[in-house]
C-alpha cells in the first residue's frame, strides 16, 4: 500500500508567506467590494467604477424593486371614493318660428330638434393625486378572473416609474413594467381572481400630478397603503 509523502518542513510555506497571502486576499476583497459587490447590490459607488462599469444602474433597479416590493407587501386596502359619472344633458327643447301671414293662408313651419352633443368617454373611476421626489403609491381594481378594465393614466411635471401587477389567492402576476413614462392607456385583464393595478413612483427633482381613470368591469378602485 502506498503511502502519500508527508512534505517537509522546508517545503510548507513559511508564516511570513501565509501572513502575505492573507493580506493580498484580503485587498483583492476589499476591492471587489467597493468597486462591484457595493454599486451592484446597494447602489453605493464610492469609487465610481460601479458607474463607468454600469453595475450601479443595476443596483439602482434592485434598490427600487425592492423598495417597491415591500410597499406592496406591506399593502392594506382604502376604498377610494368613486369619481362622479358624466351626467347626461338636458333634452333642449325644439325651437320653432311661425312666419307672418294671414290666418288664412299661415302654413304650419317644420321644425328640426337641436342636436345632441357628442357622448365622451364614460369612467367609472377618476382618482388624482401628486407624488413628491422619491415617493411611490399604489392603486387596484378588485377582478375576477378574465374581467377586462380599460384605464388611462398621464402626469403633469414629469414622467413616473410604474409596476402593473395583480395578487390574490396566494398568487401574483407582472404584466408590465416602465421606467420614465409619461402616459399609458389600454386594457387590464385579470389572470385571476384579486387585486389588479398599478404601483406608480416619482424618480424626478420635483413634484409630480398624476391623474388615473378607469372603467369597465370590476368591483372597486382601491388606493393601497
Amino acid at each position: 500500500m502506498y503511502n502519500t509523502d508527508m512534505p517537509t518542513r522546508n517545503e510548507l510555506p513559511s508564516t511570513a508567506r501565509l501572513i502575505r497571502s492573507t493580506i493580498i486576499a484580503a485587498f483583492v476583497a476589499l476591492v471587489l467590494l467597493v468597486t462591484v459587490v457595493m454599486p451592484a447590490e446597494y447602489a453605493l459607488d464610492p469609487t465610481g467604477a460601479g458607474r463607468v462599469l454600469g453595475l450601479t444602474e443595476m443596483g439602482e433597479i434592485k434598490e427600487q424593486l425592492a423598495e417597491e416590493a415591500a410597499a406592496d407587501a406591506a399593502a392594506q386596502m382604502m376604498p377610494v371614493q368613486s369619481y362622479a359619472e358624466v351626467s347626461t344633458p338636458e333634452p333642449v327643447e325644439p325651437v320653432t318660428e311661425t312666419a307672418a301671414a294671414p290666418a288664412a293662408e299661415a302654413e304650419p313651419t317644420p321644425t328640426e330638434p337641436v342636436p345632441a352633443p357628442a357622448a365622451e368617454t364614460e369612467w367609472q373611476d377618476e382618482v388624482r393625486f401628486v407624488l413628491t421626489p422619491g415617493q411611490g403609491t399604489e392603486f387596484k381594481l378588485t377582478m375576477n378572473q378574465g374581467a377586462v378594465a380599460r384605464f388611462a393614466w398621464a402626469t403633469e411635471g414629469g414622467p413616473v416609474n410604474f409596476d402593473t401587477h395583480g395578487d390574490g389567492g396566494g398568487r401574483s402576476i407582472s404584466y408590465e413594467k416602465g421606467r420614465g413614462v409619461p402616459e399609458d392607456e389600454g386594457e387590464l385583464e385579470a389572470a385571476f381572481t384579486g387585486n389588479h393595478g398599478w404601483f406608480f413612483r416619482n424618480r424626478n427633482d420635483n413634484d409630480v400630478t398624476l391623474v388615473l381613470r378607469t372603467g369597465g368591469d370590476y368591483g372597486e378602485l382601491k388606493k393601497m397603503l
